[in-house]
């Protein structure tokens, strides 16, 4: 931690302990516990009388809302401990030095993320997306060419061009030109 001045590491410690005040303070207002510590089940959370209700909608939304605070206190429980880690090595006097290699974090990257524990050429890739969904691997590619006429004049039919087809092609109320009756008329000789 010699590479960080004094003045520097109490301002990342203080950064670090007003992260965790607001973690914790989210995950106060946040307890679904009722008053002997049980978690709250769906019923008690949302107030129906029964858990069979007249619109099946309303249980599927509760249900969405549940499962997303769940993800968000799962997350938010992840920061907490990787700032609660951040404090702890602080206390260790190793702070600030890479997980990986032992080098020291540029101040500037600690002062961005202070809990970081890597730095930017060593974080782990275990949580980077991947690049293509899943569900491709299972696919089936669609048939050859379907879709080629649609993607090879993609965006290119605007307001503007609409007009223009429209002015070109005309409308059911237009008189048909004289090329074209023409071309009728040429057309009807070859079936004759």
């Amino acid at each position: 931690m010699n590479h960080l001045k004094p003045s520097e590491i109490e301002k990342l410690k203080s950064a670090l302990l007003q992260e965790k005040t607001e973690l914790q303070a989210h995950f106060k207002i946040n307890a679904e516990t009722t008053e002997d510590g049980r978690p709250i089940s769906m019923q008690d959370s949302d107030g129906e009388l029964s858990s069979y209700d007249n619109h099946p909608a309303d249980s599927g939304t509760e249900t969405f809302e549940r499962e997303r605070d769940m993800a968000l206190d799962e997350k938010l429980g992840t920061k907490l401990a990787q700032v609660n880690r951040a404090l702890t090595l602080m206390e260790e006097g190793t702070y600030g030095l890479d997980a990986e290699t032992g080098q020291p974090i540029a101040y500037e990257r600690l002062e961005a993320i202070p809990s970081t524990r890597y730095n930017v050429e060593n974080v782990p890739n275990e949580e980077s997306a991947p690049e293509r969904p899943v569900e491709e691997q299972v696919m089936t590619l669609p048939p050859k060419g379907a879709g080629e006429g649609r993607q090879a004049a993609a965006g290119k039919f605007d307001d503007a061009g609409a007009w223009q087809a429209l002015e070109d092609y005309g409308n059911a109320s237009d008189t048909v030109n004289s090329q074209s009756e023409a071309d009728a008329a040429n057309e009807l000789e070859k079936l004759r």
